[in-house]
C-alpha cells in the first residue's frame, strides 16, 4: 500500500512539472504568406534554439489568412505579401486591433515559363495583356512565339488564389490600380503550386515568389517598358528595387510589440535572422556579413 501511494505521488508531481513546464513557455502564433511561410518556418526553427522557452507556431495559407486572422486577434504575428488594405485596417480597428507593419525582408516576384519557351524578356504591357480583362493575348503566337509541345499555341495563364498577397500585388503592380485578372486563370494554392504547373505544361505562365525557382524553369526577364532594358529577378535587383515586380514583405503585430514578440521581431532584423531569409532567396532589409556562404540567386 505505501510504495503504491509512492507511485502515486511520483506520478501526481511528475505531470505537475510537466504543467508548469508547459505554463512557462512563451507561445507565439504565426500566420499568413504562403511567400513567407518557408523562411517564418526557418526563423522559428532556428530562434527555438537560441530561446527554447519560447514556442513559435507557424502555418501559410495566404496573406489574407493571417491579417484575417489578425484582426479577429488569433494570431500573435500575421505575414503578408502586400500591405493591408484600408477596409482590414479599418476592421482590425473595429475589433479592437491596432496593426502595427514591419518590413522584414523584399522579395522579386518571378514571371515563370517552361524550358521550352523561346521568350527571354516580357514587358509589364505584354504580361498586362496576357494576364488582363478582355484576353488581348490569347496565344503565344500573339507575341510572336511558338512554343514547342503547346498545343494550339495557346497561352496557358496561372495565377494564385485571391486571399494570396502575391495575387493582390501582383494585380496593382502588373494591372493596375483598377486592372482585374482574365477569366479562365488557373488559381493556385501555394507559391510552389504555381512552379511545377508550368514545369509540366510547356504552355503555361505564372508568376511566383523568386525563392521557389527551381532548374526546371525558366524566369523572364521584365522590361518595365517595351522598349526599356529587361531586369532579372534576383536578390539583388530585388534589394535595389531596379526589378520592376520587387516588393516588401511584411508581419504585422496589434500595437507594438512588447516582450517576448518584441524579442523575436528585432532577432529576425538582427544580422543572424537576416541572413537566413537570405539564404531562402529573398533580400534582407539591410545589409549583412553571413558566416555561411548564401545562395547564388
Amino acid at each position: 500500500m505505501h510504495r503504491k501511494r509512492l507511485l502515486t505521488l511520483s506520478l501526481f508531481l511528475s505531470i505537475s512539472l510537466f504543467t508548469l513546464s508547459l505554463q512557462a513557455r512563451t507561445a507565439i502564433q504565426n500566420k499568413g504568406s504562403d511567400t513567407l511561410v518557408n523562411v517564418a518556418q526557418a526563423w522559428a526553427e532556428a530562434y527555438s534554439k537560441k530561446a527554447p522557452e519560447v514556442a513559435i507556431a507557424v502555418s501559410g495559407g495566404g496573406s489574407g489568412t493571417g491579417i484575417a486572422a489578425m484582426i479577429n486577434g488569433t494570431v500573435d504575428i500575421a505575414n503578408a505579401s502586400r500591405k493591408m488594405k484600408k477596409k482590414e485596417i479599418d476592421l482590425a480597428t473595429q475589433h479592437g486591433q491596432t496593426p502595427v507593419e514591419h518590413i522584414v525582408g523584399y522579395d522579386a516576384l518571378a514571371v515563370y515559363i517552361h524550358p521550352n519557351n523561346p521568350a527571354k524578356s516580357l514587358s509589364l504591357d505584354q504580361l498586362a495583356k496576357i494576364y488582363g480583362r478582355g484576353k488581348k493575348y490569347q496565344n503565344w503566337s500573339d507575341l510572336g512565339i511558338e512554343v514547342a509541345g503547346c498545343k494550339d499555341n495557346t497561352i496557358v495563364v496561372v495565377s494564385r488564389q485571391n486571399n494570396s498577397g502575391t495575387y493582390v500585388y501582383f494585380q496593382k503592380a502588373v494591372l493596375g490600380p483598377k486592372g482585374k485578372y482574365r477569366q479562365g486563370t488557373l488559381d493556385m494554392h501555394g507559391s510552389k503550386d504555381v512552379v511545377d504547373l508550368v514545369e509540366k505544361t510547356p504552355c503555361a505562365i505564372g508568376f511566383s515568389g523568386l525563392a521557389y525557382v527551381t532548374d526546371h524553369v525558366k524566369m523572364a526577364c521584365i522590361t518595365a517598358e517595351d522598349s526599356g532594358p529587361c531586369v532579372n529577378p534576383s536578390v539583388a535587383t530585388a534589394s535595389d528595387h531596379s526589378y520592376p515586380i520587387a516588393r516588401p514583405l511584411f508581419m504585422y503585430t496589434d500595437g507594438e510589440p512588447e516582450g517576448e514578440i518584441k524579442t523575436y521581431l528585432d532577432w529576425i532584423l538582427s544580422d543572424e535572422g537576416q541572413c537566413i531569409i537570405l539564404n531562402k532567396g529573398y533580400a534582407p532589409v539591410h545589409s549583412v556579413e553571413c558566416k555561411a556562404p548564401m545562395l547564388d540567386r
